[in-house]
């Protein structure tokens, strides 16, 4: 079994799983960049969205 026969039997599989393998490590270094993260001492919640956390802690707490 040669080269030629080896390529020619499974090009589809080649170029698909390296196609794959490429794509899924380029997303996890768009994700893992630090342009994208979000610092968490940054973030403030409104004053809304805290009360209902506290609410529904509250009910789950009850439960």
């Amino acid at each position: 079994m040669g080269l030629k026969t080896f390529w020619k039997d499974n090009k589809v599989l080649i170029i698909m799983g390296t196609s794959l393998g490429l794509v899924h490590w380029g997303w996890f270094y768009v994700k893992s960049s630090p342009i994208f993260q979000v610092k968490t001492e940054d973030f403030v919640p409104e004053p809304g969205i805290v009360r209902y956390m506290m609410q529904s802690d509250a009910k789950n707490k009850e439960k």
